[in-house]
C-alpha cells in the first residue's frame, strides 16, 4: 500500500541526570547523561509531494524555516537518498521551546523515521543515526526508541531499563540557549565518569542547573519551590525542571498545590518511543 500521508508523534525526554566530563578539540562537551521518554508529544504531519518541494505548513514563532529542525531533517534525508520526492511538513507544538525537554531533537527523528517510510527510502537504522547526529547530540536518542545512558556527545547509547514512574514538570516561561550555558566559564567541566552500572534512581546532579540558576532566577524559584515535594532537577540545559515520584496520584497532587504564576503538568514515563512500541512505521 502506497501511504502520501502520515501523522506522526515525536515524545518529549528528561535527562534524569547530566554530567560535563570533559570538552574535546573542537569545543563539543563530553557528557554523560541518562535520558528518559515521557509522554508528552509534538505531533508531526508528513504529506508527499510530486514536485521535490520542502515546505513548512506553520512555522514556529522565532525560529526561521531554513532554521527548523524538521526541514533541515527532510531536507538531509532527501539529499542523503537521492529523493526526487518533496513533502509538507506540519508540527503541532506541545513541547516548550527552549524548555530542555528535546522537542525539536524528537521532531527531527521522527520526520526522518517518516520520511524514511512515506518515500519508501530505504536507509539503513544506522544511515539515519548518521542523519540524526548532524542535525543535533540529542537526535540519535529518539531514533533508539527505548531510555538510554548516553555518553560522548550524546551518541555513543546504550538502552537502559528503568522503573515506572511519575514525574511533575514545570516549565518557568524562558527560553534558555543551549549553547550560552556550555560556554559560561562558570561552568565545571571535570565531572568524574562512570560506568552504567553505577546509575541508581535520584544518581547525580545537573552539572548546567548552578549555571542557568545563577542566570535566570526564574529556574531557581521553580527548583526552590518544587524542591519542597523532592529531589526536583532541570532537564537538559533548561528551563524545565521535574520531580520523580511514584503513582499518578502523588503528581497531580502536587501539581495541584502549584501556586498562581508558575505553570507544571503530571506526565507519565514510557519504556518506548510510541512509534517503536505501535510498529506504526511497518
Amino acid at each position: 500500500m502506497i501511504v502520501e500521508r502520515l501523522r506522526l508523534p515525536a515524545p518529549a525526554k528528561l535527562n534524569l541526570f547530566l554530567h560535563v566530563v570533559g570538552r574535546r578539540a573542537d569545543g563539543y562537551h563530553l557528557l554523560q547523561t541518562v535520558y528518559r521518554l515521557i509522554d508528552l508529544y509534538d505531533w508531526i504531519s508528513l504529506a508527499s509531494r510530486d514536485d521535490g518541494e520542502i515546505r513548512l505548513a506553520a512555522g514556529l514563532p522565532g525560529v526561521p524555516a531554513e532554521q527548523n529542525l524538521v526541514v533541515r531533517a527532510a531536507r538531509l534525508l532527501q539529499s542523503e537518498a537521492g529523493v526526487s520526492r518533496g513533502a509538507t511538513l506540519g508540527i503541532e507544538k506541545r513541547i516548550p521551546l527552549g524548555g530542555g525537554l528535546g522537542g525539536g531533537s524528537s521532531d527531527a527523528a521522527t520526520t526522518l523515521l517518516g520520511l524514511n517510510r512515506l518515500w519508501g527510502a530505504g536507509l539503513t537504522d544506522p544511515a539515519l543515526a548518521r542523519l540524526a547526529l548532524e542535525l543535533g547530540a540529542d537526535v540519535p536518542f529518539f531514533l533508539l526508541g527505548e531510555n538510554a545512558f548516553a555518553e560522548g556527545i550524546g551518541e555513543r547509547l546504550t538502552p537502559l531499563a528503568l522503573d515506572a514512574a511519575w514525574y511533575v514538570v514545570m516549565t518557568p516561561g524562558v527560553g534558555i540557549p543551549t549553547a550560552e550555558i556550555f560556554a559560561a566559564p562558570e561552568l565545571t567541566r571535570e565531572a568524574k565518569p562512570i560506568k552504567i552500572t553505577a546509575f541508581f534512581k535520584g544518581f547525580g546532579r545537573n552539572d548546567l542547573e548552578p549555571v542557568v540558576c545563577a542566570r535566570y532566577p526564574e529556574v531557581a524559584e521553580h527548583l526552590a519551590w518544587l524542591r519542597a515535594f523532592g529531589d526536583a532537577r532541570m532537564s537538559g540545559s533548561g528551563s524545565s525542571v521535574f520531580a520523580e515520584f511514584g503513582s499518578e496520584a502523588e503528581a497531580r497532587a502536587v501539581v495541584a498545590r502549584i501556586p498562581e504564576g508558575m505553570r507544571g503538568f503530571a506526565v507519565r514515563g514510557l519504556d518506548r518511543h510510541p512509534l517503536f512500541e505501535a510498529r506504526a512505521l511497518d
